[in-house]
Order: C-alpha cells, then sequence, then structure tokens
C-alpha cells in the first residue's frame, strides 16, 4: 500500500474514532448534549488530523531521511490537535480558562503522548513506565467514575448501561494510546539503526588499526647484511 493509501486510512480511521468519542460524549451528557457546527472543528477535524498523521508515520521506514525525522516528531505531538481545536470555537478559550470548558481534551492529548510514549519503545525504561502507568491508570480512572459522577441514577458502573459506557470509553483510549506509539516506535527503530551503524563503524576501525602491520622501531635492524 502507497503512502497516500495509508494516510487516507488514517484520517478515515481518526475520523471514525472522533466520530466514536463525539457519541460516548452524548452519552455522557444525556439530554443536555447538543450539537452544532463547532463539533466538526472541535472533535471531527483533530480526529482526521491525528489519524492521517499517524498514517503517514506508519509508512517511514528505519533508513528515513532527515527530513521524515522531522515530521514523524511533528507526528508524535500530533494528539495536541485535540487540545488546541476546540478553542477555535468561538468563546472557546475563553471557556476553557473561566469554567475548565474543554479540560477533557487536554487530558484526552496528554494521555496520548503519554501512553505513545511508554509503548513507543526505546530508553529510558523508568520513564517510559511512569508514563505507562499514569496513562493507563488514569485511563481507567476516568472510564470507572465519570459516568456515575456525570449521570449517578443512568450511568451507575452496576448498571449494563454504566458498565457499557465504561468499557467504551477504556477502549477509546486504548486505541487511542496504541495509534500514538506508532511515531514513538518509528523514531525507536531510527535510533537502533543509527546506534547499530555507529557501533559497525566503530568496530570497522578498531580492527584497521590492530591489523595495521607495526614499523620496526630500529630501522638498521631491517637492513640486511
Amino acid at each position: 500500500m502507497n503512502r497516500w493509501a495509508l494516510i487516507s486510512v488514517g484520517a478515515i480511521a481518526g475520523l471514525a474514532w472522533a466520530g466514536a468519542l463525539r457519541a460516548w460524549m452524548a452519552e455522557l451528557s444525556g439530554t443536555i448534549s447538543a450539537f452544532s457546527w463547532g463539533t466538526f472543528v472541535g472533535v471531527l477535524l483533530p480526529g482526521l488530523i491525528v489519524g492521517a498523521a499517524i498514517g503517514w508515520a506508519s509508512t517511514v521506514g528505519p533508513a528515513a531521511s532527515a527530513r521524515e525525522r522531522r515530521m514523524l516528531r511533528w507526528c508524535v505531538a500530533s494528539p495536541l490537535a485535540f487540545a488546541i481545536a476546540p478553542m477555535l470555537i468561538p468563546e472557546g478559550l475563553v471557556g476553557l480558562l473561566t469554567q475548565g470548558l474543554g479540560g477533557g481534551a487536554v487530558l484526552i492529548a496528554l494521555i496520548a503522548i503519554g501512553g505513545g510514549y511508554a509503548f513507543g519503545g526505546g530508553r529510558p525504561m523508568w520513564a517510559r513506565a511512569i508514563c505507562g502507568a499514569l496513562a493507563i491508570g488514569v485511563s481507567i480512572l476516568v472510564a470507572v467514575m465519570l459516568g456515575s459522577m456525570m449521570r449517578s441514577t443512568a450511568l451507575a458502573l452496576t448498571s449494563p448501561r454504566g458498565a457499557w459506557l465504561a468499557v467504551f470509553d477504556l477502549a477509546l483510549m486504548l486505541t487511542l494510546i496504541a495509534a500514538a506509539s506508532v511515531p514513538f516506535r518509528k523514531l525507536s527503530a531510527i535510533r537502533r539503526l543509527d546506534l547499530a551503524g555507529r557501533e559497525r563503524k566503530a568496530g570497522a576501525n578498531t580492527n584497521t588499526s590492530t591489523s595495521t602491520p607495526k614499523s620496526s622501531a630500529n630501522p638498521v635492524a631491517e637492513i640486511p647484511r
């Protein structure tokens, strides 16, 4: 599959994921949930962008060019679109600063990047372990508690509907974390290839230096008699 095909598949998958997230938000909010054209900017557009970025990242091989490496770093940060896009809606930034509206979008972006880093390979292991524990732990905590906090009667975790919503939420976040790990894993593969190349070069230099014959310290001894 060529690069543009994978980018298109990623964009469609991201759009579908964002639509599922909006359906979860509607179920969580109940009758107070309302749709507007801002839904396209604040929810669907970032899903499209993130999906396309991850689709592009999946096409990069270990022997990446300098430009591709820079682009991979932008792909790593692409989940921040979920936090930035809601602020583009009129009064979006004011609502975040004064009422905390849109704080959930910021949390989604942080979980995606932290979880992607944790499962993206590379070192240091202790940092990956901390990020993974926080990303998975917060995702589970939100899935378990948020429904009961928003609609304690209808979405209690002990009810079938509440349990379904918790599973739905957790599945969405784990899917996002897995997708966000793609650019991290590509960068890790590139670093491993670079390290292997440097080690081979250092080994070749060492072998060359040891195999070069040393000249005699006493040139007189080399004159035939």
